[in-house]
């Protein structure tokens, strides 16, 4: 069974990381609630985002049709907890290290499926709804997009949900 390289993750930008059983994912209908709510924006936007991924059963049979999960997250510095701006920066560099961490993925798995965080990033405009995405296998759909209580997957990994003042932390999901 492959077992993630800690050097690697942490060049690709990983400050800390647990790998669980897939079972140990919770998944809840009111999470992908959250997401029809459009907070972010991305509802219906993006093909990163809900509801093009199916139901959150749907979602959860896909998640464990995988013998285990790389939870991983990237705490970033903020001002304080109004820096919105500082928000969005981090959540633009924390899709930058799921791409890294899909580039490790592609060298060392055969199958695997990556979620991160909200959208997509990898084109400057979605071609969603109107065209289909242009680049599918790069494609990282959210982690609450699939309904995954993200609080919950870090206890289950062993690694903090909150990280302390004056930060802000990204999680990603790499099923294999």
């Amino acid at each position: 069974m492959w077992a993630p390289d800690k050097a690697r993750l942490e060049a690709a930008g990983v400050t800390g990381f647990g790998v669980i059983d897939p079972r140990e994912i919770v998944f809840g209908q009111e999470i992908r609630d959250i997401c029809e709510g459009n907070g972010c924006g991305g509802y219906g936007k993006t093909w990163a985002c809900p509801p093009y991924h199916g139901t959150v059963e749907e979602c959860r049979e896909r998640c464990l049709s995988y013998a285990r999960a790389l939870v991983f997250q990237t705490v970033y510095p903020i001002e304080d907890s109004f820096d919105y701006e500082g928000m969005f920066e981090a959540g633009h560099a924390f899709k930058a290290v799921c791409r890294s961490v899909q580039a490790i993925a592609r060298e060392e798995l055969p199958r695997f499926l990556l979620l991160g965080n909200e959208g997509c990033g990898k084109c400057a405009k979605c071609t969603c709804p109107d065209a289909p995405c242009r680049f599918p296998e790069d494609l990282i759909p959210a982690v609450e997009g699939y309904g995954i209580y993200v609080n919950k997957l870090a206890e289950s990994a062993g690694i903090k949900y909150i990280n302390g003042a004056n930060t802000v932390t990204y999680f990603g999901m790499l099923l294999y």
